[in-house]
């Protein structure tokens, strides 16, 4: 005997398809589920089963070697017309089953008991089932033991369900931030070619690098999805590639960076500092196209320092009193200190500039 569809089966399978379980490989959660259910009630099958629309499909199973039958067949479709814990101690003694070709083979499934997988809104999708070739009986603990079981796949699905949607949450989330990120900087451009002074068009651009590190620091936690914690190394990396790609072509890049774990808050400064003086080095460290080199490195220090250094071997500091002097460059780079909680080394040399700097690493700092 057939069983007629459930009373809300629209709702119920609009619910069991939110899931998006059907079909899916086997996983080591729900088989552990069946094996403790078979063991701990004494029967030789069990089944997560979900009751589809002309089927019934098995999340889980042991001792049935099989992942759907055809409803036609179902045990579990009459039991989730019922109530939430349905026992069945000899199928062929009930007129539902008598038919049932599962039930009337050699051997036949002659006993059942299945505890309802409810949504919280209290939708059935199927049951936790155990199943065994003799009329017999469960006692009050093994009962229970199924329901808590029932309602353990019931938290696996729905905690699958939940990451599906931070997940999905997060990829809106990263891209809002990385379009208004660019829009701002977009804009911050434009106003730095309107600017009259190159005082202005200094501290607009000071801006942009600001939010190109703010950028790539998004990009590197998005695909790192390591919460509050950057790996330092690679966020510079990352910039310095970023950097490394608007180098004029007489001036090359060299990087090296140890592996160190920071605090988002001082990535970011590490890296405002970096893009600064990587992008001030371009503009006034080799003038007349004179080729050069700069060097980023990152190093860290048995009493847990966090070393910066960041070098040209252009013309020094006698050649321009601004960003690489006194100017807004060495102010944005004693401000960045300070969030740092560091002290700034800013050296002239007889070629080029060295900036150094050193920090303890603070991997609980927030972004």
């Amino acid at each position: 005997m057939e069983a007629e569809p459930h009373p809300l089966q629209m709702q119920r399978l609009q619910a069991l398809r939110s899931y998006e379980i059907l079909d899916t490989d086997r996983e080591k959660d729900f088989d552990d589920i069946v094996e403790l259910a078979s063991a701990i009630c004494g029967t030789a099958i069990s089944v997560v089963n979900i009751i589809d629309v002309d089927r019934q499909w098995f999340k889980a199973e042991i001792g049935l070697g099989a992942r759907e039958t055809p409803l036609a067949t179902s045990i579990c479709s009459h039991a989730i017309l019922e109530n939430k814990f349905v026992e069945i101690n000899d199928t062929l003694a009930d007129p539902r089953m008598r038919d049932n070709p599962l039930c009337t083979a050699e051997p036949g499934l002659r006993f059942y008991a299945g505890a309802q997988l409810l949504t919280p809104d209290g939708l059935p999708l199927g049951t936790l089932c155990v199943l065994d070739y003799q009329p017999r009986s469960l006692t009050p603990l093994q009962r229970d033991t199924l329901r808590v079981l029932a309602r353990q796949v019931m938290v696996q699905l729905e905690m699958r369900k939940a990451l599906k949607a931070a997940k999905l949450l997060r990829q809106e989330v990263d891209h809002r931030v990385k379009n208004s990120l660019h829009s701002l900087s977009s804009y911050v451009q434009i106003q730095a070619r309107a600017a009259k002074s190159d005082e202005t068009r200094s501290a607009l651009s000071a801006t942009d690098n600001r939010i190109s590190a703010v950028a790539t620091l998004h990009e590197q936690l998005y695909l790192a999805d390591a919460g509050p914690s950057v790996a330092l190394d690679q966020y510079v990396g990352s910039l310095c590639d970023n950097l490394r790609s608007g180098a004029p072509e007489n001036v090359k890049m060299l990087v090296s960076l140890a592996p160190v774990t920071t605090g988002s808050r001082q990535a970011v400064a590490v890296g405002t500092l970096i893009n600064e003086f990587v992008t001030n080095s371009y503009k006034h460290a080799f003038p007349d196209q004179k080729a050069g080199t700069i060097s980023v490195t990152i190093d860290t220090e048995a009493n847990g320092l966090v070393r910066v250094n960041c070098r040209d071997d252009g013309v020094g500091l006698g050649h321009s009193t601004n960003a690489h002097s006194g100017g807004l460059g060495m102010q944005i780079a004693r401000v960045i200190c300070l969030e740092l909680g560091s002290d700034l080394v800013f050296e002239p040399a007889e070629r080029g500039v060295a900036l150094k700097v050193a920090f303890a690493a603070d991997d609980t700092q927030r972004y």
